[in-house]
Formats: structure tokens, C-alpha cells, sequence
């Protein structure tokens, strides 16, 4: 019972819950600074005022902005490979392989997939205005947020033989089929950007990745349902924290407690002790001499008559009550897990000293 009783199932709770709750309070933070960012955003409108508003800047460079403008292909578009009246300037193509795996401990069926194959194509755009003012759109690929549709999904599905299904079996694993989906960010789509704005030499206006390492965001969505999407993503960062510090704390009480326990039974047992020393010492009389050849052998068979039942080694010095039996010494009773006579097994209120007349 020396030191703090914590056990490695409650040490792994704690640590887990530690670890999580820190990992999301970081990225809490992390969401929670760039809606402030997003909130203190300047919003411009893509026009002939835009180029006036940088000259202006210091660096001709705005760090943190919106824009909201019309897709349009800076150079021969893309074709969907499925859909021919589609064309876009950033086409995905992935084909996954979904399977069954047989989970021995769970003694069930899971779902497992691997990407058999992916390509991203992309041709340069920008961003068209109100009066045809563009503004060139750099590194997409970077950008968070929901900028593509899906333009062509379809499940291949695998047909099985009677062979098939007993080798599927034997080896735990079921070829379900492939998926394969075609998404694209299509000509004409409204997209709303936030990222650094900047002038070129050339005249050019250009949008790209933050310099100073904020969010870079496309979507095809509006900037307050964009908004929304980060205040929803930080407030369930925030719950998360929250409720692994507290799941931490409920393991911590729960160790706090039982070591509370604990200490309480020590301090108890520590009193009783003292005082049944104290009872044992008040009522102790002094024997009178006894002299005779015989004295030695008569203490060694009384010594042996009166051993403690439990440890054999010392006398029995105590009366357990309420029943009245002399069968241990105080040390064993002390020891005892439960607060019952190891003769009849009936609980014990309280234990007085034998006293030797």
C-alpha cells in the first residue's frame, strides 16, 4: 500500500485521456485562430478598384483576404472522362478496392479499403469579376475547404463462384468490388477564396497560400457557410477537449479516493494499535518470581499452548468481541482483509488485551 495505488489500466486511462484532451485543445486553438483570422478578414470584390486598393498597400500585398469570383480556365480546360458535356481545371480520379476482413476478436465482418490508383490533373484559372477582372488562382492543391464535384462514382461489384466463396473463408478476406470516382472543379463554378492577395510586377493579381502561415482556403460554398463549417469544426475540438479532461479527472478522482481509503484504514489501524498497547500496558500486573527446576519447561508448554493460531510464532494477546475468542495476536488481527473471527466468522466490533493474572 506504500505510495500512490494506481493501477495500469487506470495509468493507461489517465495517460490516454491526458494525451487526447491536450492533442484536442491543440487543434482547437488551432481552428479556434483561424476563425478569428476568418473573421478579420477584409472582404473585396473582384473588379477594376482591386488593383487601385493594392497599389496602395504597403508590398502591394494584403496577407489575409476574401475574394469571390467565377472559374474560368486560364488554358485549354479539362474534359470529364465519363461526362463529355463537363470541363473543369482540377480533375481527380481515384479507384479504391473495398473488402471484408474477418475480425477474430469482434467475430464479425469490417469493411477495409486500399486506393488502387490515384491522378490529379489541373490547368491554371482565375477567378473572374464583375467587369472582367481576374484574378489567377496559385496552388489549389493547398487550399482546405470543398472546391470539387463529383461528377462520376460507380461501384463495380465482384461476382463470386462456389470456389471463390470457400477461399474467401479459408483466408478471412472478401473481395467486395471497386469503387471508382471522378471529381471536378468545373468551369463557371462560383468559388469563394481566402488566402494572400497580391500584385504582380506584371499587373497581375494573384491569390496563393498564406506567407505567414494562416489557412488557405477554396470553396464552392459562400464565405458565411465557410464560416460556419470552422466555428462547427472548433466548437467540436472544444467538446472533445473537454470531455477527455473530464474523463481524466473522474479516473483521478476515482484513484484519489481509493488511496483516501486507504490512508483512512492505516491511520485507523494505527490508533487501534496504540490503543490496545495503551490497554494492554494499564492492565498488565507483575508476575511473582517462580523459582523450581521445573519453570523453564512449564513456560515453553504455556508459550506453545497459547501460540497465535494464524502466525504460530507469537502469543495470543487479544479477545475478539463480540464473540470472546483468544486464538490470535494483535499483529494477525490487524492483517485481517475483513473484520471477521477466523474461528466462528462472526464480525468483530472491537478487540480488548488478554490480560495474564
Amino acid at each position: 500500500m506504500d505510495g500512490f495505488p494506481l493501477k495500469i489500466p487506470e495509468a493507461a486511462c489517465l495517460g490516454a485521456s491526458l494525451a487526447l484532451s491536450g492533442i484536442c485543445y491543440y487543434l482547437y486553438r488551432k481552428s479556434r485562430t483561424t476563425l478569428d483570422k476568418l473573421d478579420d478578414a477584409p472582404h473585396f470584390s473582384i473588379d477594376g478598384k482591386l488593383k487601385d486598393i493594392l497599389k496602395v498597400t504597403p508590398g502591394a500585398c494584403l496577407q489575409y483576404a476574401v475574394i469571390e469570383g467565377a472559374v474560368e480556365p486560364a488554358a485549354e480546360p479539362l474534359t470529364s472522362h465519363f461526362q463529355k458535356e463537363f470541363v473543369g481545371v482540377l480533375q481527380k480520379f481515384m479507384l479504391k478496392e473495398h473488402r471484408l476482413v474477418w475480425n477474430s476478436l469482434s467475430r464479425t465482418w469490417t469493411d477495409s479499403e486500399r486506393v488502387l490508383h490515384h491522378r490529379v490533373n489541373a490547368v491554371p484559372f482565375v477567378l473572374v469579376g464583375s467587369n472582367k477582372t481576374t484574378v489567377r488562382v496559385l496552388c489549389p492543391l493547398q487550399a482546405s475547404g470543398i472546391y470539387m464535384e463529383t461528377t462520376h462514382e460507380k461501384f463495380h461489384q465482384v461476382n463470386y463462384g462456389f470456389g471463390d466463396i470457400i477461399g474467401q473463408y479459408l483466408s478471412g478476406e472478401k473481395l467486395k468490388g471497386q469503387l471508382e470516382t471522378e471529381e471536378m472543379l468545373k468551369v463557371g463554378t462560383t468559388l469563394t477564396g481566402v488566402g494572400e492577395l497580391i500584385l504582380d510586377t506584371d499587373g497581375t493579381l494573384n491569390l496563393r497560400p498564406p506567407s505567414n502561415g494562416s489557412q488557405y482556403f477554396l470553396s464552392i460554398t459562400d464565405f458565411d457557410t465557410l464560416l460556419g463549417e470552422q466555428e462547427s469544426t472548433a466548437f467540436w475540438w472544444k467538446a472533445l477537449a473537454i470531455a477527455s479532461a473530464l474523463a481524466g479527472a473522474a479516473v483521478f478522482l476515482w484513484v484519489s479516493r481509493r488511496y483516501y481509503y486507504q490512508l483512512k484504514v492505516r491511520w485507523e489501524r494505527e490508533q487501534e494499535r496504540r490503543e490496545f498497547e495503551r490497554l494492554q500496558t494499564e492492565g498488565s500486573r507483575p508476575r511473582a518470581p517462580v523459582t523450581g527446576p521445573e519453570t523453564p519447561q512449564d513456560g515453553a508448554e504455556e508459550h506453545i499452548e497459547n501460540a497465535c493460531v494464524i502466525c504460530l510464532s507469537q502469543p495470543r494477546n487479544c479477545i475478539l468481541l463480540d464473540c470472546g475468542h483468544v486464538c490470535c495476536c494483535h499483529s494477525c488481527y490487524q492483517a485481517f482483509p475483513h473484520r471477521r473471527c477466523p474461528i466462528c466468522r462472526q464480525s468483530i466490533s472491537r478487540v480488548v488485551p488478554l490480560y495474564h493474572v
